[in-house]
């Protein structure tokens, strides 16, 4: 069952979810989920002169932070893969998951704001970092502030036993900036 608009209201006024900040609940609470804005950060890849990322080893150094203003653009040119916060700060309460996904408008333009791990996991909290690529033919700016994804929340049939926050491991809970892939941390 996803959560309407008047649910989502209700469970972000009693605080059993956090999105924050809302600047603009009229416009980001859709029928079926909230809008989330693209925040001022932005992770895109360097070349270096690494051959390859190895999964298991902690590799250092082969993406750079690139910070924009609220009025200046991004521009994310054809077959690009960088990834990006959001402003919204958001908490997820152990009875439901999200499910983020990308907003058609920018689908039209080609812009796959959020290549995998689209569900946020009960009990998550931080600040989203979206895996966006251009599959278009024509580069396109990107605006910190412009809605970029929508965030659906889908009840659980009960609440979830060990919520992610609350799991050993849990290497994204309370992420506030975007740091490089810790799939490394798996293998130990």
């Amino acid at each position: 069952m996803i959560l309407p608009d008047h649910e989502i209201r209700e469970r972000l006024k009693e605080k059993s979810i956090v999105v924050e900040p809302l600047d603009d609940p009229e416009m980001q609470i859709q029928p079926a989920g909230i809008d989330l804005r693209l925040g001022n950060e932005f992770r895109i890849f360097k070349i270096t002169s690494t051959p390859y990322i190895d999964v298991r080893r902690k590799v250092e150094d082969y993406t750079e932070v690139v910070q924009k203003k609220d009025d200046e653009h991004f521009i994310l040119h054809p077959h690009e893969f960088v990834l990006a916060n959001i402003k919204e700060y958001i908490k997820m309460p152990a009875d439901l998951v999200g499910a983020v996904d990308g907003r058609s408008s920018l689908g039209r333009l080609g812009i796959v704001v959020h290549a995998t791990s689209a569900s946020i996991n009960p009990g998550w909290e931080g600040r989203l970092v979206l895996e966006m690529t251009n599959i278009g033919k024509m580069p396109v700016a990107l605006y910190p502030g412009m809605r970029i994804a929508k965030l659906a929340f889908h009840k659980l049939s009960s609440p979830a036993e060990r919520p992610y926050g609350k799991r050993e491991g849990a290497k994204y809970q309370k992420q506030d900036g975007i740091s490089e892939a810790k799939i490394y941390e798996e293998g130990k």
